[in-house]
């Protein structure tokens, strides 16, 4: 039996997950993490995706976040999304919004750098788009 460890998953509006779980697995921004009990000290920026969240009691959850850090340590992992809804509520609307918004902003972008992060953020919306928009 995997141990457990206390996951908090809270945006600015709410606090969306608070308990005991035996893994998350989180849209790092080098990557999906997989969070365990015991894990060692990280910080980790989060890139727009879904966060699965496997409870002590084996029930699994999905919430759809963009952007944020998240903090873990050994006993916890805490991510604070700039933005997050459970699955079930996420409307797929909101992200036609990010998108046109993203364009309209790399439309003005004045550097390479800057057109880049707006390009790679084109591209991870495009991919939660395709992973949570039922077809």
């Amino acid at each position: 039996m995997a141990d457990n460890f206390n996951f908090e998953l809270v945006s600015p509006e709410r606090l969306l997950v608070s308990g005991s779980v035996s893994e998350v697995v989180i849209p790092a921004t080098e990557g999906e993490m997989t969070v365990m009990a015991n894990h060692a000290p990280t910080m980790t920026t989060i890139k727009p995706g879904v966060v699965t969240v496997k409870f002590a009691d084996g029930k699994k959850d999905r919430y759809v976040v963009f952007g944020g850090f998240a903090d873990i340590v050994p006993t916890g992992c805490t991510l604070l999304a700039e933005s997050a809804v459970h699955v079930d509520d996420f409307n797929a609307d909101e992200i036609a919004r990010r998108v046109e918004t993203a364009r309209a902003e790399l439309s003005q972008a004045t550097t390479d750098e800057h057109k880049f992060g707006i390009e790679s953020y084109l591209a991870e919306l495009t991919t939660l788009r395709g992973i949570v928009v039922p077809v």
